[in-house]
C-alpha cells in the first residue's frame, strides 16, 4: 500500500519527468520589436525564439556580387509590397555572401514589414507549426534555410518539396523561402546518375534518378549562382575593404604590390578567392598595420 507521502513523492517524480519533455513556456513574439527568430526544437515540439542581436551588415557592405544583389533585392521588394514574387535558391561556393545578402536585405526592409525566420534542415518537418504561428500576421516572412543539402530519403526533403509545391504543407501568402546551398540541386550528384539518360525521338531525356534530384530545385522560381572570384575581382575587393577598414581607424590606406602579394598568398592558403577570404585578409592586414603603429 502506498502512503500519502509515497504517492506524493511518486507524483512529483512523474511530473518532473513529463516537464522535461514539454517545451518551455514562451511569450508570443512581438514582431514589431523583433525582426528575426529561430525555430527551436524542444523534445516533441518547438517554438519561435526571437533573435535580439542582428548582424548590422548593409547592402553597400557587400562587394563583388552586384548582379546577385540586384536580382534578390528586386524579388524581395516585390514580396514586401505584396506583388508576385518567387522562392529563391542561392547556390554556389562557400564564403561568397549568400546568407549575408539575406541578412542585409532584412536590415534594408525590416522597416517595411520584412521579417526572417531561420530554420535548420532537421526542423523542416515542423513547417506546419511555423506556418500556424505566423499565418495572418501583417508582416512578410522569409523562411531562411542556410547551408542546406539533403541525402536521399530524408523526411525533411519531402516536407520542403511539398511546401514549395503548394500541397499539404502549403506556405501562407506572407511567406517565401530563401535557401542557401553549396549544391545546385540540394542533393549529391554522382557519375552514375548519367547512366539514366536515354534517347526519345532523337532527343536526350534524363532518367528517373536525375529527374528526382532536380525536382526540388525546380520548385524555386529563382536560382542565383555565386561563383569564386577571378583574381582581378578578388584584388579589387581586397583594395576596397583595406581602404574601408583603414579609413575607419584613421590609417592612410596603402594599396601597393606588397599588399596584393600578401592577399594572393592568403587566398592560396585558403584555397579560395571569395568575399569571405578577402574580408578575413583585410581585417588581418589592417589590424597588423594598426598594431605596428601602436608599438
Amino acid at each position: 500500500m502506498f502512503t500519502d507521502e509515497d504517492l506524493k513523492a511518486q507524483l512529483q517524480r512523474v511530473l518532473a519527468s513529463v516537464e522535461q519533455l514539454l517545451p518551455k513556456a514562451v511569450d508570443k513574439i512581438d514582431w514589431s520589436k523583433s525582426w528575426a527568430a529561430n525555430w527551436r526544437r524542444y523534445s516533441f515540439a518547438g517554438y519561435l525564439e526571437a533573435i535580439n542581436e542582428l548582424d548590422p551588415v548593409t547592402l553597400g557592405d557587400l562587394l563583388g556580387i552586384d548582379k546577385q544583389k540586384r536580382i534578390l533585392d528586386e524579388n524581395t521588394r516585390q514580396f514586401v509590397q505584396g506583388f508576385p514574387s518567387n522562392n529563391v535558391l542561392l547556390w554556389g561556393t562557400r564564403g561568397t555572401g549568400k546568407s549575408t545578402l539575406v541578412r542585409a536585405l532584412l536590415n534594408a526592409y525590416a522597416g517595411k514589414g520584412l521579417r526572417v525566420i531561420q530554420v535548420d534542415k532537421d526542423d523542416l518537418v515542423n513547417l506546419a507549426d511555423i506556418f500556424a504561428a505566423i499565418k495572418g500576421d501583417p508582416y512578410r516572412f522569409i523562411i531562411l534555410c542556410d547551408d542546406l543539402s539533403f541525402e536521399p530519403g530524408e523526411s525533411s526533403y519531402k516536407v520542403l518539396k511539398s511546401a514549395l509545391d503548394g500541397a499539404v504543407y502549403a506556405a501562407p501568402e506572407n511567406v517565401r523561402f530563401y535557401v542557401t546551398s553549396n549544391r545546385r540541386h540540394l542533393l549529391p550528384e554522382y557519375e552514375t546518375d548519367n547512366l539514366g539518360f536515354k534517347m526519345v525521338n532523337n532527343e536526350l531525356h534524363a532518367g528517373e534518378g536525375v529527374e528526382e534530384k532536380t525536382s526540388l530545385s525546380d520548385r524555386f522560381g529563382l536560382w542565383i549562382p555565386f561563383h569564386i572570384f577571378s583574381q582581378d575581382q578578388y584584388f579589387e575587393l581586397v583594395g576596397q575593404l583595406v581602404k574601408k577598414y583603414s579609413l575607419e581607424h584613421q590609417l592612410a590606406p596603402v594599396l601597393d604590390d606588397e599588399l596584393f602579394a600578401a592577399a594572393l598568398k592568403w587566398s592560396h592558403d585558403k584555397s579560395k578567392r571569395c568575399g569571405r577570404t578577402a574580408l578575413q585578409f583585410s581585417r588581418y592586414w589592417v589590424g597588423q598595420q594598426l598594431l605596428k603603429r601602436s608599438e
